[in-house]
């Protein structure tokens, strides 16, 4: 032991004598540049347990911010076998939650057929969720639980992404095992069109990896926001890198009606029609060159009220040409309940016009 101390003496007083201080497994500060450190590499050293600007990146600030905010989410749920005995399953999702007071988005097809709804939270605790409402067009839902004080995300105004920014997705791929795992990419497109119903749903494009589980989770950028929530996962044989989310800003509109309401609020012509591809799956042949069939009005519609009866052609709205059922969808999606949209329609070979009121769609019962 006298022999180490003497040792240790000898080594410190030559390298004092040098007149520079080196101490093995100690910090005790000094000019890194006499130990060999550029300023640039002392802004890379992790002290205390605070990471470097190399190590410190979008991904791992995301996680730290918008992490605690994202939660699993169990679909129990009750069906029959092949003997019409019930059965009980599960199916687990994710959300986020934005109002500190307990109030959680998370996808449609998450909690789809819920009896009941179990929310897990980033602190351990598992909570009974309550449905607030939900909109199967936009694959969104609101969950409600009993908490105070919890951690919220914020949203993104997703009309400012850009194509190549940083995107990384928060989720709990596979169950609730791989809980808050999170992966990163980039905004791979904007805008991207998915067919639902015949309705077209605007998609942000990420090659984030996005895998069952994930869906209800954020998308969130290199600002620690979420851009969107992750929906859909597109599959497909020697297909990578295909996730798709609902931007910000719509899933912030169709939240708002959904705790206003419980629904989403939607105009409507009260029509239905045929274009040739719709009519043939149903049997039909539909000899017209342009514009969509239609095939039935309800008297108490907004079309019907207008006059528009089985037969006639729809071949305008707002002087844009619509030929198939989509067309129609859209045109009228684009506007809200009470505006008034310009229909041009064909009857026994004569073309008229008609000033249509949108009025909102009937909810079921």
């Amino acid at each position: 032991m006298k022999t180490l101390k003497k040792r240790c003496a000898m080594a410190a007083a030559i390298m004092l004598s040098l007149g520079a201080v080196y101490v093995a497994g100690c910090s005790f500060g000094g000019d890194n540049t006499a130990s060999g450190l550029s300023s640039s590499s002392e802004a890379a050293i992790s002290l205390g347990g605070t990471l470097s600007a190399e190590r410190n990146t979008p991904a791992v600030r995301a996680a730290k911010t918008v992490g605690p905010a994202v939660v699993g989410i169990t679909n129990k749920a009750i069906v029959r076998d092949w003997f019409n005995n019930p059965v009980s399953t599960e199916g687990v999702g994710s959300g986020v939650i934005f109002k500190s007071d307990g109030y959680i988005v998370t996808n449609n097809h998450v909690i789809q057929g819920a009896n009941e709804i179990i929310v897990s939270l980033s602190d351990g605790r598992s909570l009974k969720g309550t449905l607030v409402g939900t909109d199967a067009l936009t694959d969104i839902a609101v969950v409600k639980v009993d908490a105070e004080g919890l951690p919220t995300a914020e949203f993104a105004d997703s009309d400012d992404v850009v194509v190549g920014e940083p995107a990384i997705a928060i989720g709990n791929p596979m169950g609730m095992e791989f809980m808050g795992s999170v992966t990163s990419g980039v905004v791979s497109a904007l805008n991207r069109t998915l067919d639902i119903s015949d309705r077209r749903v605007k998609l942000l494009q990420t090659d984030a990896a996005i895998n069952p589980g994930n869906s209800g989770g954020a998308l969130v950028n290199a600002d620690e926001k979420v851009i969107g929530i992750n929906s859909a996962k597109l599959a497909s044989t020697g297909v990578e890198g295909m996730g798709f989310a609902i931007p910000s800003n719509t899933v912030k509109a169709i939240i708002e009606q959904l705790m206003d309401k419980g629904y989403v609020a939607r105009p409507y012509l009260g029509v239905s029609i045929f274009d040739k591809q719709s009519a043939a799956r149903y049997g039909y042949q539909l000899n017209i060159d342009k514009g969509v069939y239609v095939f039935q009005v309800a008297l108490t519609a907004p079309a019907g009220k207008a006059g528009l009866q089985r037969g006639d052609i729809i071949l305008k709205v707002d002087d844009k040409e619509v030929n198939s059922v989509s067309d129609v969808r859209n045109a009228v999606a684009d506007h809200a309940v009470g505006d008034t949209v310009k229909v041009l329609y064909s009857r026994d070979g004569q073309e008229k016009t008609v000033n249509i009121v949108l009025e909102e769609v009937p909810q079921e019962s």
